[in-house]
């Protein structure tokens, strides 16, 4: 088999390292290009959904590994940040539809490492570190990238590239893929504590929204952490609100009386509702944040990525083996560009309409709607599903 033989993916992030890796376990060879000397181990999302886990299992055992380095949430919460919980909802109404009837909590980068591990000793599997993909093309019956090495620039050529290099991706802005959308006019601040916040609320579930007209928040539980969101509106200075001064302020709003908090980790960053206007070019698809990225109220950036990756690779799997042709693979940019466009973005959307409602009136109606779903078994399932 010739070295070009392969499938090129670009990024090592959960989207990139779990396509490579299903590809390389059904035999076929993948060289993954990451910019980064190493796995990243950056704090962002947290939160895997049942049907992410479900999808997980393909890689044996790692959804237990994954509940081993964090922990189980078999409920989640909506509040009201004056008056308290308002609903909470109660993931064992999916038992007869999921293998995994909770969320997982734990940090995206453990699913790269586990999958870096189980690809040691499989040999269609290549990751080389360093290697920042800057651009991608095709020809024929090949398609190739190009990535800034320690070398220089070099060129990588394959079958089929998959872009799972992020928001910003190389390969989507090489092809002009537009990347519509809007970008919301406050940043999302998020604090990582080790303040114990069930002290002063011992109610609170491992995941939490706060509604509050003036300043709503997401409060979620790892395992030696709560991570707390807090939106952070355009007029505060960015430098300002990164101070042990304000960050204080804030956690003190959420548990008065209990500070000074301990704050292991802070950051700050805007937030974009955006799909690409196409999942796939010949030879060259999208997946991921590259082709879609929201706000994440609802956790739904990271699994719909994965679930991307799973998408997307089956039917490459399928195409690769001569089963059917590649128009397959356009099925595959209808199902999930539908799905973000119509499920996705405006899940998130809503999401952050309903915590943020200003009207006293129109919050009253929100919560009571979700109660009456919350308190009849077959509505509360149809809406955690």
């Amino acid at each position: 088999m010739a070295e070009t033989d392969r499938v090129i993916v670009a990024g090592a992030g959960p989207v990139g390292m779990t396509a490579a890796a299903y590809l390389a376990l059904h035999d076929i060879p993948v060289l993954v290009l990451e910019a980064g000397d190493d796995l990243a181990t950056d704090l962002r999302a947290s939160t895997w959904h049942p049907p992410t886990l479900d999808m997980l299992d393909f890689f044996d055992g790692i959804v237990g590994e994954l509940a081993g380095w964090g922990l189980i949430a078999p409920t989640w919460q909506y509040r009201d940040r004056e008056t308290g919980p308002v609903v909470t909802w109660d993931m064992s109404l999916l038992k007869d539809d999921t293998g995994h009837p909770y969320r997982i909590q734990t940090e995206q980068w453990k699913l790269t490492r586990l999958l870096h591990r189980r690809m040691a000793d499989v040999p269609h599997f290549d990751l080389r570190f360093g290697h920042e993909v800057t651009g991608a093309g095709q020809n024929g019956d090949r398609a190739w990238v190009t990535a800034n090495t320690a070398e220089g620039i070099e060129k990588f050529e394959g079958r089929w590239v998959i872009g799972g290099d992020g928001a910003n991706s190389a390969v989507r802005r090489s092809l002009g893929i537009a990347y519509d959308g809007l970008t919301f006019p406050e940043l999302f601040l998020t604090l990582s504590t080790s303040f114990e916040f069930r002290g002063p609320m011992p109610d609170l579930t491992p995941v939490n929204y706060f509604a509050d007209p003036e300043e709503w928040l997401v409060l979620l539980r790892v395992v030696d952490a709560w991570r707390v969101l807090f939106p952070t509106g355009p007029d505060e200075d960015m430098e300002f609100a990164l101070t042990d001064e304000r960050v204080q302020e804030r956690l003190a709003g959420v548990a008065p009386g209990c500070g000074p908090f301990d704050v292991v980790h802070k950051t700050h960053y805007r937030v974009h509702q955006r799909v690409a206007d196409k999942y796939r070019i010949g030879r060259i698809l999208l997946a991921g944040d590259a082709a879609h990225i929201n706000n994440p109220l609802g956790g739904m950036g990271m699994n719909g990525g994965i679930q991307d990756a799973f998408s997307l690779c089956e039917k490459l799997v399928s195409v690769w083996r001569g089963e059917t042709d590649d128009a397959e693979l356009d099925r595959y940019e209808r199902q999930r560009r539908q799905m973000a466009l119509d499920f996705v973005q405006q899940s998130t959307i809503r999401n952050r309409e309903t915590l943020m409602e200003t009207d006293p009136v129109q919050r009253q109606k929100r919560h009571d709607e979700m109660r009456r779903t919350a308190d009849d078994p077959a509505r509360a399932r149809e809406f955690l599903l």
